[in-house]
């Protein structure tokens, strides 16, 4: 599992347990690394889970307000509790993440599997709808944007392209 993937796994079950007991700020930190040595042992940076989990509890109020309101026939707390975790930590990567870290898609992605592995079979659907309100009313930032890593990688193939094609003519005249 990759590092980041591990990571947000861990935090999504770490705000589960926060929440599940009462959603006492105050333990959340002790919650993460103990499911840090449980979930991820050897782990060596694990600094990715505890800006989600620190950036998720403080922006708990909007998070949940959002969530109220691009499900509007679910209250908070109807929302089972798994849904409602992998939901605030979505929200909080979609909103208040960094997109040259994270990109919106990667973000909604990342909840749609943590969705399918955790929650129930309407779970990816649901986590989709609101993630997917939320980044439409967002103005679908990056939409059609392509990164500078990624527009350098295009220019390298196409360079590499190049110059084997042009090694070929050579060797073709070579050959003659």
């Amino acid at each position: 599992m990759a590092n980041r993937h591990l990571q947000r796994s861990v935090a999504m079950q770490s705000l589960f347990e926060w929440d599940f007991q009462g959603k006492n700020n105050e333990k959340s930190r002790d919650v993460l690394k103990r499911n840090i040595a449980e979930f991820a042992p050897g782990l060596e940076d694990s600094i990715f889970a505890e800006h989600l989990m620190e950036g998720t509890l403080q922006e708990q109020s909007t998070i949940d307000k959002l969530i109220e309101k691009c499900a509007p026939e679910w209250p908070i707390e109807q929302v089972t509790i798994i849904d409602r975790n992998i939901l605030r930590l979505g929200i909080y990567e979609l909103m208040f993440g960094n997109y040259n870290e994270v990109p919106p898609k990667v973000a909604i992605n990342e909840a749609i599997e943590l969705a399918k592995t955790f929650g129930s079979d309407a779970s990816a659907r649901f986590v989709n709808g609101v993630l997917g309100t939320i980044y439409r009313e967002m103005g679908e930032p990056m939409k059609d944007d392509i990164s500078e890593n990624h527009k350098q990688n295009l220019a390298e193939a196409e360079k590499k392209k190049e110059v084997k094609k042009k090694s070929k003519v050579v060797a073709e005249k070579v050959g003659r």
